[in-house]
């Protein structure tokens, strides 16, 4: 079964213990520390091992998505306690420049398919070079990037044939003409039904920013999302 969760940066922008207070009361059994700004990984990592987690059957990181404050070598270094704790490290590809910083993490190293403001990482073709070098790692799969790129899901399916096997974790969310994350709507919930009972059980992490008052409720779309349409 999916284990379904929140990322943290989605409820409290740049603010993980906020986010972690307002899941408190939820039915989550799966979290995404944030720090998709490399100004947050300093902090989120010398707390991490404080944080009570126990709650949750599966938790990952997620790590920037660019680096400017710091250099990669160094924020791979900040995240190196990930191997022990055995938390994934979920990585854009377009942010590696460094490939030799992620040797060690395995399959921790979570890389995720992308939307269209990138360049690569977007298909299975894009992926498949990154997956060669490093070829332990794990795979994030992005719904809400993978319907933008294409709303037919036709990459989304092509992703689970070519990396299912390698699937640690999903992400979703609505992902709009502008790359903004927001809540799922009827029509993005119906569209990955049709594909579900393809995906193979992983935590689902949900990206869609909600005020707090509708967590509930997006986990309930998220989970009917989930559930495969029976034909």
């Amino acid at each position: 079964m999916h284990a379904f969760g929140f990322s943290t940066g989605a409820l409290a922008y740049g603010d993980f213990r906020r986010a972690l207070d307002l899941l408190t009361s939820t039915t989550t059994s799966a979290v995404e520390l944030s720090a998709l700004r490399d100004y947050e990984l300093e902090t989120l990592m010398s707390a991490v091992a404080s944080l009570d987690l126990s709650r949750y059957a599966y938790v990952s990181i997620h790590a920037p998505s660019k680096f400017s404050s710091l250099t990669e070598r160094a924020a791979a270094d900040l995240l190196r306690p990930c191997i022990d704790l055995g938390f994934p490290v979920v990585m854009h590809p377009d942010a590696i420049d460094d490939p030799g910083a992620w040797d060690g993490f395995g399959d921790l190293l979570c890389l995720e398919n992308m939307d269209t403001r990138k360049n690569t990482g977007r298909t299975p073709r894009e992926l498949k070079p990154w997956f060669a070098r490093f070829p332990d790692s794990s795979f994030c799969l992005d719904l809400g990037h993978a319907r933008q790129v294409d709303p037919s899901l036709g990459v989304a399916n092509e992703l689970i044939i070519e990396f299912g096997d390698r699937l640690r974790q999903i992400h979703l969310s609505e992902v709009s003409a502008g790359c903004k994350h927001e809540p799922l709507s009827v029509a993005s919930v119906a569209a990955v039904q049709k594909l579900a009972h393809r995906i193979p059980d992983a935590a689902v992490i949900l990206e869609s920013v909600v005020d707090p008052s509708e967590i509930d409720r997006e986990l309930e779309m998220a989970r009917s999302a989930l559930d495969p349409v029976t034909v």
